[in-house]
């Protein structure tokens, strides 16, 4: 009962936070963001020594300054995508979507969309990845995306109502095996984060020249099913809700030149791609996240060192 009430308690106050920066123009909300970038890691310091080292483990030759710098403009990304999130309902529609994006690799993306097979999406913690699942609805192309409930009932409800309202299906990560292969087996768009760790037990690949762990299910998803694969992003241009969206690269099982028929080949090929999507915008990426923990059995680094 304790719990239920202060889950509760969050989801009312988080619900008037958002009602205030939906009042605020985003304008507006783009100067706080630099605030409280500011605030976060020039006087709290929140989670300072996580992002630091991953940054230094990422891009070894950046100064200490120049790592301060990248850590502030996450940290502003970061704000500046929730405020985003809050203003997309409103801001961003079936009749003025084509002002807000900018779609990249246009007829390859139609093409792989259009193809009435299966497909995988694949995305990380960069850009605004829920504003890309948005824009996917509202293009016309509903998906259904794999993450891990919110522990906060009231708020994994709010949070689902969001990322439905254009199309976009939301499956537990735990318990949807069945699920999924409905989908798939139906010719569906499956969407799935590649950057999440997954345990000593997962497939490590290398990330940035070290082992990082990565679910298995990723790779497996596509090879079990015959489905081309898509590494998708959207990234934040020039100011605020304008993004540009669309595949960085895409293989197919079927394309008579594919090699990447194991789950280790597959998983390093899209952790490539998205390491070279950081490497492009590295403000853009979730760096207080720790991606690396711990080291894979001798056997599998000794392979992800040769990889």
């Amino acid at each position: 009962m304790l719990r239920n009430a202060i889950d509760f308690g969050v989801y009312v106050l988080l619900r008037a936070l958002i009602a205030v920066v939906q009042a605020l123009p985003i304008e507006a909300c783009e100067k706080g963001s630099e605030v409280l970038a500011t605030l976060f890691t020039r006087v709290l310091n929140v989670r300072r020594r996580v992002v630091d080292d991953n940054l230094r483990q990422a891009f070894p030759n950046l100064t200490a300054d120049e790592r301060r710098e990248v850590a502030w403009q996450m940290w502003r990304h970061l704000f500046l995508m929730m405020a985003e999130i809050a203003h997309t309902p409103r801001k961003i529609h079936e009749t003025n979507w084509k002002q807000h994006s900018h779609i990249v690799n246009q007829e390859l993306f139609v093409r792989a969309l259009l193809a009435g097979r299966p497909l995988v999406l694949i995305s990380a913690h960069y850009g605004n990845f829920e504003l890309g699942g948005y824009l996917m609805g509202l293009f016309g192309f509903p998906t259904y995306t794999v993450a891990r409930p919110l522990d906060n009932a009231y708020l994994d409800r709010f949070v689902n109502d969001f990322r439905g309202r254009t199309g976009q299906y939301m499956l537990s990560k735990t318990g949807s095996g069945d699920e999924i292969q409905r989908v798939l087996g139906r010719g569906g768009i499956l969407t799935l984060l590649g950057d999440q760790h997954a345990g000593k037990k997962a497939c490590w690949v290398n990330f940035f020249g070290r082992p990082a762990s990565t679910h298995k299910a990723v790779a497996l998803f596509s090879l079990g099913n015959d489905a081309p694969t898509m590494v998708s992003y959207a990234r934040r241009l020039d100011k605020p809700l304008h993004y540009e969206v669309g595949p960085e690269a895409i293989c197919d099982p079927r394309a008579p030149d594919f090699q990447l028929g194991s789950i280790p080949l597959l998983a390093q090929w899209y952790t490539d791609h998205l390491e070279n999507l950081i490497r492009r915008s590295p403000e853009q990426y979730w760096w207080l996240h720790k991606r690396w923990k711990g080291q894979p059995p001798v056997r599998k680094r000794q392979a992800a060192d040769a990889a």
